[in-house]
């Protein structure tokens, strides 16, 4: 019997979608598909991730980005049988830090007074790295992304975030091939957190991307791409097979 190929899936985080991971999945190595996911109207982590382990069938490989990473580490506890690799970037599985719901809850005011426009303005800027110049060319996009959600979604999403689950145990308890990705200007989930993250799961490896802030991969989706390619080519020799 042929072996069954995992299926890799890119999760989005918080205010994300399809296109915080779009330029990835597009410098990819052509032969892998990618499959990715967002969490709109959702309102905890564990229900996130049974939904990514309802809707894609057989093994998985789960990229997640920021709240995507938590979502990713949920899915591994789910169901550790499927989930047989985990890629974590601009994430962390520490619990919630003494004044960071006061803090999400002054956006969230953000937002029921100024609309998700006001509130994209207010989160975005300091989300990022690299060069004013490059900032300034990305912002449009992400400030689109971001504005399509609805306020509803959004407090759903720090509802989640805010009684998320384990993380910690999670990771120390999976076995399978890490993949952990840092940006250097990452402020909101610094490489600290995931050297942290590296000391639970030693079989992971860690990769601090220069030039790059906590939108790493919108900020530099080639050497993302490439990493994540390297790291597929590594431990899933036949993934391209998928597209045979």
């Amino acid at each position: 019997m042929a072996e069954t190929v995992p299926t890799l899936v890119l999760l989005s985080g918080l205010l994300c979608d399809e296109r915080i991971w779009q330029p990835v999945r597009d410098a990819l190595p052509s032969p892998i598909p990618a499959d990715i996911r967002a969490f709109p109207g959702f309102r905890t982590i564990e229900a996130m991730a049974s939904h990514v382990l309802e809707s894609v069938p057989g093994p998985l490989i789960v990229v997640g980005h920021s709240m995507g990473g938590r979502v990713a580490l949920e899915a591994a506890a789910q169901a550790p049988d499927r989930v047989v690799g985990l890629g974590l970037a601009n994430t962390g599985v520490h619990p919630p830090a003494p004044g960071e719901a006061e803090g999400r809850g002054k956006l969230i005011a953000c937002a029921r007074t100024g609309g998700m426009e006001a509130l994209a303005d207010a989160w975005l800027p300091p989300m990022m790295g690299g060069s004013a110049e490059r900032s300034a060319a990305l912002m449009p996009d992400l400030r689109a992304m971001v504005a399509a959600n609805s306020r509803e979604s959004y407090e759903g999403q720090i509802a989640a975030l805010l009684a998320r689950p384990d993380a910690a145990s999670a990771l120390r308890a999976y076995r399978g091939p890490i993949l952990l990705l840092a940006a250097e200007q990452d402020r909101w989930s610094p490489p600290r957190q995931h050297q942290d993250m590296q000391v639970l799961a030693p079989q992971s490896e860690l990769h601090v991307l220069a030039d790059a802030g906590h939108m790493l991969p919108y900020e530099r989706p080639v050497p993302v791409a490439a990493l994540i390619g390297d790291w597929l080519t590594a431990h899933w020799p036949n993934l391209a097979a998928r597209s045979a």
